[in-house]
């Protein structure tokens, strides 16, 4: 868990490339096929230029892409910090940046995908060291850390509901690899699962297996009080989850409220 993130811990490393030679007709079905809208140019392993969606329709037509591609090219070295490569691409209005290693050979790209998915991933290690911490000061225990990949079937759940517009939306994050990790408090033999309940839910939905997890371990066996509401509620499989199909989750529905208080005041 540390903020030292690098551009190869991120980046894309199975790159569709094209070269000069490649007729710009098949540039477009290439684009039609993956839903890119640019590729690098490669040339015995460099990177010369990048050919995107724009070059095809604003420059005048020409059969091959080294007659429209951009030769000014930025690159990121794949030791960079992933904070640094993200402030180029901003500054630059870039939404991608092939990625080379020592000799100037691409292996890789980093596209805005994958800034915003390493930026999710690396802000979810704060929450769970204040949950580790909340747990020690409230259980008077020890408690340490793994990343791991945890069984959905032996999950816990411990809410009682969950809003299908957030599930939908977890559910394209995951199919883009974009969402974070949960959070899981692993209890003699239990996974109690604290936070991620909308991404799990939508990872069974899925077919999923496992679900990639922050799992913060107490070697003593007790029950803990998340645990015992859940039994209260009567929460004791991802059956037992309510689905809200009516009504939005409160973040949506608040941001709408404030929209609509906003344009009664227009009004008024």
């Amino acid at each position: 868990m540390t903020s030292s993130a690098l551009v190869k811990d991120y980046m894309t490393r199975n790159v569709i490339t094209v070269t000069p030679e490649t007729p710009n007709n098949e540039v477009i079905e290439l684009m039609k096929r993956t839903g890119h809208d640019g590729f690098p140019v490669k040339s015995n392993g460099e990177v010369i230029g990048i050919v995107t969606a724009f070059d095809l329709l604003l420059k005048e037509w020409v059969p091959e892409v080294k007659g429209i591609m951009s030769t000014d090219v930025v690159v990121a070295d794949h030791e960079m910090p992933i904070n640094d490569a993200s402030r180029v691409m901003f500054r630059m209005g870039i939404s991608r940046l092939p990625v080379v290693d020592k000799q100037g050979k691409l292996v890789g790209i980093l596209t805005n995908t994958d800034i915003v998915r390493s930026h999710i991933e690396r802000s979810t290690p704060m929450k769970v060291k204040n949950f580790k911490k909340t747990l020690e000061d409230l259980y008077n225990i020890k408690t340490r850390i793994v990343r791991m990949k945890v069984p959905i079937k032996e999950l816990r759940p411990t809410q009682d509901k969950i809003y299908a517009d957030e599930l939908q939306g977890r559910t394209y994050e995951l199919k883009r690899g974009l969402a974070e990790p949960t959070i899981v408090v692993k209890v003699g033999n239990r996974f109690v699962l604290v936070d991620g309940h909308h991404r799990t839910v939508a990872a069974r939905k899925l077919g999923y297996n496992e679900i990639d997890a922050y799992v913060i371990q107490i070697d003593e066996d007790m029950r803990l009080g998340l645990e015992k509401t859940a039994d209260k509620d009567g929460i004791f499989s991802f059956e037992d989850i309510k689905i809200v199909d009516d009504a939005q989750h409160p973040l949506i529905a608040l941001t709408e409220s404030m929209k609509k208080g906003t344009e009664s005041k227009k009004g008024g």
